[in-house]
Order: C-alpha cells, then structure tokens, then sequence
C-alpha cells in the first residue's frame, strides 16, 4: 500500500468542487436567515389593503370634485350675468335721461336694455324687468314728475333692471341647497338736462330758461 501512489486531480475539477462548496455555504447561509412561513417576494407584491383606500379616496373626493365644478359653473354663470346687467341698467338710463317725455324715455330705455343683454348674451329667463324712478331737486319723485319738472330745476331719472338667471343647463343634484335660478339687478342714475326741449302737445315743443323762458328750441 505504502507504495501506491496517490491520484492527483486536474486544476479544473478543483475549481468546479471549490465553486460547489461556496454555493452550498451561501445557500445555507440564506435559509438560515429566511423566516419560516414568509414569502421574500412579498415586499415587492402591492397589498390588498392600499388598493382597497386608493378606491375608498376616490369614491369620497370624486363628489366633492364635481361639486365644485358646478359650483365655478354657476358663479360664472351669475358674474357674467351681473355684469350685463349693469351695462343694461346704464344705457337704460342714459338712453331715458336723453328723451323729451316720460312716455318716449320708457320705450327707449327697454330698447337699450333688451339690445345691450343680448348683445352680452345674457342667460336670463324671460325678458328683463324694468322699474323706473325719479328725483326733482334731491328729492324722490315719480319718473313722470322728473320729467314733468320746471326749466333750470335739476332731475334725474333711475332705471333699476332686474334678470332672472336660470341655472337649468345645469346638473345640480350634487348642490340640493342650490336654487335652480337666481335674480341679479342693477340700478343707475342719469341727470336729466335743465334746459332740455320738452313736449307742450299738439307736436310743439318749448325749452325753457332761467334767463329766457320764452326761447323755443327743438
């Protein structure tokens, strides 16, 4: 036995049986590591509880996101609204204030109201309401009196102008509170001018002065 000699194993054998025994040594090492019962994928896998409150955010924000979306709808709604109203109400009035009797003063200013609303395109339901007044010397008068005043006293005429907006275009189950129209007005004052031509009847017409009441004009 003593002389036998010993086989000898090539290079690469070694290297393969060294590789094998580093792979096996790690592979214990990682079992040992490794709870028993727990998936090492499982970080990496998204949980049943996150997708369950990602459905629940949505389902609670989504209402309150087209609430507000109705809600700018409407404000906008009433701006532009208010907005041409106002306009409305000062070319009444002007067109009022420019007349020579109350009669013709009122069919201009609804002219000049209706064409001023519909030029802005005002979402009103219905034509617009028109309430006429006015004041001789501060005091408030009615819109007849105001014309009907004295050469050189100073008047003025108020038209106030008044638009129901409808909101019916609009969804507006998500807003119970919110009524389904609203009514914006404006009102503006223009002076009547002293010395204006004014109506006598029979197609005349006469316009007084503090210096010269007896001076006609047209």
């Amino acid at each position: 036995m003593s002389g036998m000699r010993r086989r000898e194993v090539p290079d690469d054998d070694r290297r393969r049986i060294r590789v094998a025994r580093l792979l096996r040594h790690a592979r214990d090492a990682v079992r040992a590591r490794r709870r028993p019962g727990v998936d090492p994928n499982a970080a990496h896998r998204p949980r049943r509880d996150d997708r369950g409150s990602v459905a629940v955010e949505v389902a609670v924000l989504a209402p309150a996101f087209l609430a507000l979306l109705v809600l700018a709808g409407v404000a906008g709604r009433t701006a532009i609204a208010q907005e041409a109203i106002e306009s409305a109400a000062h070319d009444a009035a002007r067109a009022a204030s420019i007349s020579r009797d109350a009669t013709t003063a009122r069919r201009q200013a609804r002219a000049a109201a209706s064409n001023q609303l519909d030029w802005q395109r005002a979402n009103c339901a219905g034509q617009p309401t028109l309430t006429f007044s006015g004041s001789v010397g501060g005091d408030t008068v009615s819109f007849d009196a105001a014309f009907a005043s004295d050469p050189g006293q100073p008047a003025a005429v108020t038209v106030r102008v008044a638009c129901t907006v409808s909101f019916a275009d609009i969804d507006l189950s998500l807003l119970p509170a919110m009524p389904a129209t609203r009514t914006v007005s404006a009102a503006f004052t223009s002076p009547l001018d002293r010395y204006r031509s004014r109506t006598l009847g029979f197609g005349t017409t006469a316009a007084g002065s503090a210096a010269n009441p007896g001076a006609g004009g047209v």
